[in-house]
């Protein structure tokens, strides 16, 4: 079977039990596999990976084993880079007094935590100030610009500044200069600040704009530290710092690719010495028990982080991230971890309420949204990434408070949601808005929410949103359970980390019986398949009953199923075994 490009579907799964379209590797790229395997000697299953990456049998040793040495731009490829470090040094070396305005999300935290840390070891302090995301939303304001300009000579503003064109002038007439680290959307014109160092400033060239704010903030110390060296003077260990931006470039969903690639990968060495003593509290109150991934930065360590923000102080996540206090370290995670419990809580709640609304409003669009009155401005976006998986589109979700409605939306690969939001905000759709091209925010007036849906669906159509046909599941190969073993998932491990534009190896197992199943509460499952050998594969489908995946395979019976999913090592009483992390099944 094939799909209406003439693919062939792999294994001739052309629809799924997910409703996805199998697309296996070409006979082309089998036959580059096939060649990387002579020229390597890399286990077939990690070449065809390698392949899919794009990455040549030359540039094999260099992707397995990045460096950063060899892929950290230099800082100075960024406009206002220079200026931005001289006006730091000179606020370091004069013991001026400094404020950091940081956003209130994982990127934010961690960029101002990286400086609060880096300035902790040079023997300074900085205040921090991190807006509430209710009371004065995203973003420096007037009010708070103008107090901290009052009593600070430099304000840093990490994760945000770009498009605050009055609350910058307000510092400054207040007498304090302001340098702007970020990296959303800049508009046509700047503010009047000494610097604004942001890789996707209008009039940058978009090699590194793929970079956090955390990444921006990391880079401008990297030129701190040289600046240091060139007077005969030494700088922090800025290696020890890489947990932090490894934290911010997966919670912010960057790609993970170039030097992005090595900063996680760096990183999450740097994290498993557990010497952040935030960072530890917060692995001991989430029960990380194991080597941390990519995996449980996006999924339960920045979730945490990022609680505070959302239904709770502010100002949590980053004082969690740069205190060397055991005691407040331990006070903020266990305070953390609460209000996580509270997020999702709030967050099942209008999950559900707005997958019923778009619904009925129809997720064959380009755009999918929701909107009401009451729901919580913590949880929009989380609920709209929802309905971005749910539907493979754009997703918008928006909570009205007093008239007026503040909205969170996440795209799809290949559509620029931030710029379409811009757009809506310079056609006056909306009162403010921008991001960048995979997730932003938005003011829009309530009863203005209709028609800028429309404008925006309109927008998004253009660049092709909704125009595709099934997903694709798309798969690096076939596997059979008994080549399923702990020393492939190492191999494979190689090619990661895994996440945002490198997404982990998926696999297909075909023609399996299920030789043993059971739930796990409400939605979830664990199942055994064979191959009616000795052979077994382990595997567990969270959600699966959530939709079609679970009742497909419950329903089995004594037919072959095709199954497809990643691989990953299961840590559980002192063992390890391989499981397959199960993302789709179909009749064989």
């Amino acid at each position: 079977m094939s799909d209406t490009a003439g693919r062939p579907a792999f294994l001739g799964v052309a629809l799924s039990a997910t409703g996805r379209f199998w697309a296996g590797p070409s006979v082309e790229a089998d036959r580059q596999t096939e060649a990387m395997v002579q020229a390597t000697r890399l286990p077939r299953a990690l070449a065809a990976v390698l392949v899919a990456r794009g990455v040549s049998a030359d540039e094999a040793p260099g992707f397995l084993d990045p460096r950063l040495n060899d892929l950290l731009p230099d800082p100075s490829s960024l406009k206002d880079m220079a200026p931005a470090t001289a006006r730091f040094l000179k606020a370091v070396r004069d013991r001026e007094r400094i404020a950091i305005f940081a956003d209130y999300d994982v990127d934010g935290g961690a960029s101002a935590a990286l400086l609060l840390t880096w300035l902790r070891a040079m023997g300074r302090q900085a205040t921090l100030y991190i807006p509430d995301r209710i009371d004065e939303g995203y973003g420096p304001n007037v009010p708070a610009m103008t107090a901290l300009g009052a009593a600070h000579d430099l304000i840093l503003c990490v994760d945000c500044g770009t498009l605050s064109h009055e609350p910058v002038s307000a510092a400054t007439q207040a007498g304090a200069d302001v340098v702007i680290l970020d990296h959303h959307l800049g508009g046509e014109t700047l503010p009047a600040a000494v610097a604004v160092v942001n890789p996707n400033r209008q009039d940058e060239t978009g090699a590194l704009a793929a970079l956090c704010a955390a990444a921006v903030t990391f880079l401008m110390l990297v030129d701190a530290n040289r600046a240091l060296r060139a007077e005969g003077a030494t700088g922090p260990d800025l290696m020890a710092l890489l947990d932090l931006v490894a934290l911010a470039t997966v919670a912010d969903v960057a790609p993970l690719t170039g030097v992005n690639r090595a900063f996680v990968r760096q990183g999450l060495k740097v994290l498993a010495r557990r010497e952040r003593i935030g960072l530890r509290a917060l692995a001991d109150v989430a029960r990380l028990d194991q080597t941390p991934t990519a995996h449980h930065l996006g999924f339960l360590l920045g979730p945490r982080i990022n609680a505070g923000g959302r239904v709770g102080a502010a100002d949590l996540g980053a004082r969690l991230l740069a205190t060397d206090d055991g005691a407040e370290a331990a006070a903020l995670a266990t305070r953390l971890e609460g209000l996580n419990e509270d997020r999702r809580a709030i967050e099942a709640l209008v999950r559900q309420e707005a997958l019923s609304q778009a619904e009925a409003r129809g997720l064959d669009g380009p755009l999918v949204w929701a909107a009401a009155d009451g729901w919580h401005p913590g949880v929009v976006g989380i609920v709209a990434a929802r309905l971005k998986e749910a539907a493979n589109r754009p997703a918008v979700v928006i909570g009205i408070e007093g008239g007026m409605g503040k909205g969170s939306a996440r795209s799809v690969p290949g559509v620029d949601l931030g710029a379409a939001i811009q757009r809506l905000a310079a056609e006056g759709l909306i009162e403010r808005g921008g991001g960048h091209k995979m997730a932003a925010g938005l003011t829009v007036r309530a009863e203005a929410i209709p028609a800028a849906m429309e404008r925006l669906g309109e927008l998004l159509a253009r660049q092709g949103a909704g125009a595709e046909g099934p997903r694709d599941l798309r798969l690096d190969g076939m596997l059979m359970p008994g080549a399923a073993t702990p020393d492939l998932v190492a191999e494979l491990d190689r090619a990661g980390p895994f996440g945002q534009g490198a997404p982990a190896p998926r696999f297909a197992f075909p023609g399996l019986f299920v030789s043993h199943l059971r739930r796990m509460g409400e939605s979830h499952l664990r199942a055994t398949f064979t191959d009616g050998t000795s052979a077994s594969l382990e595997a567990v489908a969270f959600g699966a009953f959530d939709g079609p995946l679970g009742p497909l395979i419950e329903r089995h019976g004594h037919r072959p199923l095709h199954i497809a999913g990643r691989l990953e090592l299961n840590h559980w009483n002192g063992r390890t075994r391989v499981q397959l992390r199960l993302d789709d099944a179909a009749e064989a």
